[in-house]
């Protein structure tokens, strides 16, 4: 194959071999190295950025073993020519290896003026051609290519020898075994000694596989960004609703507010701290319609706004059921009915009182849920809890129903099981029992909070949790 040079510009010098050498291994040193930061990475294709990063990896590792092809052909020069007579007996075009990017990088000269075309046997193994058959002409070529790439192809030539422009474009062809395969053309007109064009010369190689790692790079990030901004909406929907639902007062309440003030109430949400998705905690504080003081705490199990949607579900029938003048005990009862004919199953669990101030009685049920804590005199404990099991887990589960008597001065602790890592809710328990001193000298169930909030709140929990303190006041 002729010189690839232009009259009016000396010919590059090859680089040495050391160079090249030494540049080949540092490129399969990288390779090694990115593989086996590859392989350390691998995912089960469920998690998004996992995907995205698996594609990014595997585009690296294409582009290095294109580099790697590149690098071993300059160190063995250019390539002869492909043999123009037929061999007696032709072997099939070798098939460009899968696990490779590409095949070795062919080669072509077109000659405008004996009309010859010259073809490096890589060419022929890129297009799929028979060694044995002649080049194609400049005018043959666009017969390979796919009908709406063959105008971008007959540009690129004509701007080459009419205009002397440089080739540097992509197209895709059809080889006779049926694969389509995308081909990168680069070249340049050979100009003679009066200026005009005598030849053209390009290298093609099959960029296939590198435009398919791409692909799957630009629709993993895709997917990515996508994931992230659906959990993002999610995530805000999540707290709006949640705010929403839960008792918009901050701080103390005071209730009943139509009697003399008998219960100082306060209460705090705790987010996880390993998670950004919303659960389907729930504390709620009412004023019945009889002077009765409706408390109560849940739990949906799961996360996102389907959890927290069912959770404002819950805490919607439990203050109407209870607003009715339904007893703890019935209302879970029928509570656990609803999620049982909810459409997605569910499981929840959940506390119910119901604080008479007249005789200072809390008649109380639980469905599956830690017991309240009573703080007396400086000392706490944890209330014998009568039988229920979590709302959703069995069709017409009953409910037993406590009562507890209280004094001015007691103090109601009602949690959810996320306080404390793991879920030990035995833990959690004795940590909160253990603030029993420093309960008695607090003045308000807000400073009670507070106290709970310094315990747990930089605790790395795994799931939300919520805290709910009733002080009786008269």
């Amino acid at each position: 194959m002729p010189s690839h040079l232009s009259a009016d510009r000396p010919a590059a010098q090859p680089p040495g071999g050391g160079s090249v050498d030494a540049l080949i291994s540092q490129t399969r040193r990288l390779k090694g190295d990115v593989d086996a930061v590859r392989r350390d990475a691998q995912d089960d294709g469920s998690d998004p950025q996992g995907r995205w990063q698996r594609a990014l990896y595997d585009l690296a590792l294409h582009q290095l073993n294109d580099l790697d092809e590149h690098l071993a052909q300059l160190r063995e020069g250019p390539p002869a020519p492909a043999a123009v007579e037929p061999a007696p007996a032709p072997a099939a075009p070798t098939t460009p290896r899968r696990d490779s990017l590409l095949s070795r990088v062919g080669s072509a000269e077109w000659n405008l003026l004996t009309d010859e075309a010259s073809w490096s046997g890589e060419l022929y193994q890129i297009l799929g051609r028979d060694p044995a058959a002649p080049p194609l002409t400049l005018d043959e070529l666009p017969s390979l290519v796919l009908d709406e790439d063959r105008p971008k192809l007959t540009s690129m030539v004509t701007d080459c020898l009419v205009d002397a422009k440089p080739i540097d474009g992509e197209f895709r062809i059809l080889r006779p075994d049926g694969a389509v395969r995308t081909v990168h053309m680069m070249g340049e007109p050979v100009l003679d000694a009066d200026g005009s064009t005598a030849s053209m010369w390009a290298v093609l190689r099959d960029v296939s596989e590198l435009r398919r790692s791409q692909r799957v790079v630009s629709e993993t990030r895709d997917s990515l960004q996508h994931h992230q901004h659906r959990a993002q909406t999610e995530h805000r929907l999540a707290v709006e609703l949640q705010e929403a639902v839960l008792p918009p007062w901050r701080g103390s309440l005071r209730l009943p507010q139509r009697s003399p003030e008998t219960l100082d109430l306060a209460a705090h949400y705790l987010p996880s701290s390993t998670s950004a998705l919303i659960g389907g905690d729930w504390y709620d504080a009412l004023e019945l319609a009889d002077g009765d003081t409706l408390l109560s705490v849940g739990d949906l199990t799961g996360h996102g706004v389907a959890v927290t949607s069912g959770m404002a579900t819950l805490l919607g029938a439990v203050r109407g059921m209870a607003m009715a003048g339904t007893q703890p005990g019935q209302l879970l009862s029928w509570l656990n009915q609803l999620l049982d004919a909810t459409v997605q199953p569910a499981l929840g669990s959940a506390i119910c009182c119901r604080y008479r101030p007249e005789t200072r009685t809390l008649a109380w049920a639980q469905a599956g849920h830690p017991a309240p804590l009573l703080f007396r005199d400086g000392t706490g404990r944890r209330l014998n809890a009568p039988d229920g099991v979590l709302l959703g887990a069995t069709s017409g589960a009953s409910y037993e129903q406590a009562e507890e008597p209280l004094e001015a001065g007691d103090l109601l602790l009602l949690h959810t099981d996320g306080l404390a890592p793991g879920h030990d809710s035995m833990a959690a328990v004795n940590l909160l029992l253990g603030l029993a001193p420093r309960f008695d000298e607090a003045r308000t169930a807000q400073d009670c909070v507070r106290m709970v909030v310094e315990e747990f709140g930089e605790t790395a929990r795994e799931d939300d949790a919520c805290v709910l303190i009733a002080k009786v006041t008269g």
